[in-house]
């Protein structure tokens, strides 16, 4: 790892920890010795980043401080890539879409060198090679009623093809290809669901808005799920 990259991950580091890091744990993530990591501190002091600590005792970002956007090393532009690749053939049209333009702001922002890393980046995500259509779903509807906390009414399938009228409380998707699932919070059970959106067989927004409330949020879904 370049020495410039590796000051730029120790600040990303204080930063998004935001508490005293000492510098061992940031060594062994960095594959470097406590003592470089000394110098590492002493030269980013000296440079203005506003770092507080010493040797022995750990080391402290003080808040407001900001990264310059876009700073990123060549590991983490391929998974970012990547990622994007895999959004463009697993999500709606209009994701993809967006997948597309974010992969093209980054190449627009990075220098040159990374901008070819990208564009030789051999990772790929085919389309998807399904006998039918079963799982093209658009996740368009339950995105937005996610964002804006919209009950929704669906009309939901399940295994033994018996349909039920619900009321939900969209929490999250959870993608678990090639299949999604919608977590949310069921009214008609009084009780966390997960939902395939391919045997959702109707939705509607009831035009309801719902607050997060103690023991129904998506944070409670997940130590449910984790469970």
């Amino acid at each position: 790892m370049r020495r410039a990259d590796r000051l730029f991950r120790i600040v990303d580091e204080l930063r998004r920890r935001r508490r005293a890091t000492r510098a061992a744990e940031l060594a062994e993530l960095l594959e470097v010795s406590p003592r470089t990591i000394y110098r590492d501190m002493a030269d980013l002091m000296a440079s203005g980043v506003p770092v507080e600590g010493s040797a022995g005792v750990g080391y402290l970002l003080r808040p407001g401080f900001h990264m310059p956007p876009l700073m990123f090393d060549a590991d983490e532009i391929e998974a970012l890539v990547f990622g994007l690749r895999i959004v463009q053939t697993w999500t709606d049209p209009a994701m993809a879409a967006a997948a597309g333009r974010a992969v093209d702001r980054v190449r627009a922002a990075v220098p040159e060198e990374l901008d070819r890393r990208i564009a030789d980046l051999a990772l790929f995500a085919p389309p998807r090679q399904q006998p039918d259509d079963r799982y093209r779903v658009d996740t368009g509807p339950y995105r937005r009623a996610i964002r804006d906390r919209q009950v929704l009414q669906i009309l939901y399938e399940d295994e033994e093809g018996q349909r039920t009228e619900r009321r939900v409380r969209p929490l999250g998707l959870l993608f678990y290809g090639p299949k999604w699932l919608l977590a949310a919070w069921c009214e008609l059970r009084g009780d966390f669901r997960s939902f395939r959106l391919d045997r959702i067989a109707a939705t509607q927004s009831t035009g309801e808005r719902f607050r997060p409330e103690p023991g129904r949020t998506l944070a409670d879904f997940l130590d449910r799920w984790a469970e």
